[in-house]
């Protein structure tokens, strides 16, 4: 059964990008950006234009493959007209100039993307957010490479999803280069600019220094964890961001998560969210979703790694974790699927914990011994990848000869909580 996109408004499936080249202006004092954008592009039809998502910046010009075209950008989308009809598997290069004031793009969530903070900037997209800084094809099935370029104000640090490749400092003014081979989707994209000190994977502001280095400090051990359960970390590093701002959640990216000064207290009294944020880094960031009503194989993997955590680590068995949480979510609505939960619910925390439900239910039906073997070969046979929820089911079938159908149809498609 097709299912309607939840934001039809955002990416177009014409055509594809295999690599995204940005080069970033961002002056902190004003909240003003001047960039660049190259985007490598491959059709998977015919077509006349490309329609491509960006915010309310100031379009100055537009090339395909170095000339100059017409362009029409209103309402969120930027249509690059080619001139020609352009066959299905023709390459094409892109290039967009543009500048102004990003802002977050408004979602019903509230606005997500590029938001400017007290002394400094952060990006967190998810999941319609990347228009905000970036002219994209924003949709997570269509993962790329980038290459991106920062320029800002000498005194700032600068991070972004990829692993840095050159600094050059000029009058007062400092360059960062930075590089991610491994492809991602558009709302994982991220920059991160503050007043950061750097170290053990981490960076924040010096004066947490002391909360933070004592309320990360067992990410090693979550690693480690995470790595026997669901396989090879699957990037070739990892930074937990702490803003100087108060937040409302911690948020991932590729290769980073970022966390608000809220989230630090010196007693890790946060710690879940810290190793949930890690286990996106398998379920969301290499394993992501093709299309946004599957987000349960994101947060119910990363809610069950809480409850995996709180077990190795001295705390609740995750069965204790599950008898808990479904007792509460019996005092819930019971008016949501779960494999489709609908735009306005993506982050409903029904959708966290009855996925998370789900995962220890099928541990539960599988048993251990086939259980994580499944999920091993469950992340490495998508690395990097796009998945569904159909996908999972028939992977988590083939590892087991106790008939799945039930317990799927269940707890992703009936409304009604079943029983533990």
């Amino acid at each position: 059964m097709a299912l309607t996109p939840y934001f039809p408004g955002h990416g177009d499936p014409r055509f594809g990008v295999t690599h995204y080249d940005l080069d970033l202006r961002y002056r902190v004092s004003t909240n003003w950006l001047g960039a660049l954008a190259t985007l490598s592009v491959e059709t998977a039809e015919p077509v006349t234009d490309l329609e491509l998502d960006l915010g309310p910046f100031t379009v100055t010009a537009v090339k395909v493959d170095g000339v100059r075209v017409r362009h029409t950008h209103r309402a969120g989308r930027l249509t690059v007209h080619l001139g020609r009809v352009r066959p299905a598997g023709t390459a094409i290069g892109v290039e967009v100039a543009y500048a102004g004031k990003p802002r977050p793009v408004s979602s019903p969530f509230g606005g997500v993307g590029w938001e400017e903070l007290s002394d400094g900037a952060l990006v967190a997209s998810q999941p319609i957010g990347a228009p905000s800084w970036f002219p994209c094809n924003d949709r997570p099935d269509d993962k790329a490479t980038y290459t991106m370029t920062v320029t800002t104000a000498s005194p700032y640090q600068v991070l972004t999803n990829g692993a840095p490749v050159h600094k050059r400092r000029a009058g007062g003014a400092t360059t960062w280069i930075f590089s991610r081979t491994d492809p991602m989707a558009t709302y994982l994209a991220s920059v991160q600019i503050g007043r950061y000190q750097l170290g053990d994977g981490l960076a924040y502001p010096a004066r947490l220094g002391t909360r933070v280095r004592h309320d990360f400090a067992r990410q090693g051990e979550m690693l480690a964890l995470f790595s026997d359960r669901f396989g090879p970390f699957p990037f070739d590093g990892y930074t937990a961001v702490v803003a100087d701002d108060e937040l409302e959640i911690p948020i991932e990216a590729q290769g980073l998560s970022i966390f608000g000064r809220n989230h630090v207290d010196g007693r890790r009294g946060f710690e879940r969210l810290v190793a949930h944020e890690l286990a996106h880094q398998w379920f969301g960031n290499s394993l992501t979703l093709g299309n946004w009503n599957d987000i349960w194989l994101h947060e119910g993997f990363a809610a069950y790694a809480e409850w995996l955590w709180s077990e190795a680590s001295g705390g609740e068995p995750a069965s204790a974790n599950a008898k808990r949480w479904h007792q509460r979510l019996t005092e819930m609505p019971q008016d949501f699927t779960l494999a489709d939960p609908g735009p306005g619910r993506l982050f409903d925390d029904r959708v966290y914990k009855r996925g998370a439900l789900t995962v220890h239910r099928l541990r539960e039906e599988m048993g251990d011994p086939a259980f994580f073997p499944m999920v091993r070969a469950w992340t490495a046979d998508n690395r990097h990848g796009t998945v569904t929820t159909d996908a999972f089911a028939a992977h988590a079938q083939r590892h087991t000869s106790r008939p799945l159908e039930p317990l799927f149809s269940d707890w992703l498609y009936g409304r009604a909580l079943p029983r533990l």
